[in-house]
């Protein structure tokens, strides 16, 4: 069968929308906590670190550092964490 010149007829899937509309941003669910640190890290002087209850963490730590080491590597800083059984603790790498 000669398909040349036949329109396709199959209905599309899904919805469609203008391009110039589609949101640019990607807000994570780690982007609240995120921003709250890198704020504070903007504002930490040298020497000290942000000592952040794991209990009061959303997810778990391994979430929110991998969530942090993207924020820090697309923003081009370089921070150091650690943790023990309670806290989860950020500084800025001193340059």
């Amino acid at each position: 069968m000669n398909m040349k010149g036949r329109k396709n007829s199959v209905s599309m899937n899904f919805a469609t929308m203008e391009q110039s509309d589609v949101p640019q941003g990607r807000n994570g669910k780690h982007k609240e906590i995120v921003t709250k640190i890198l704020n504070d890290l903007d504002q930490l002087p040298a020497g000290r670190a942000l000592k952040i209850p794991l209990a009061e963490l959303a997810s778990s730590k391994e979430k929110v550092r991998s969530a942090l080491n993207r924020a820090t590597h697309k923003s081009g800083r370089e921070v150091t964490t650690a943790t023990d059984g309670g806290y989860l603790y950020i500084w800025n790498e001193a340059s």
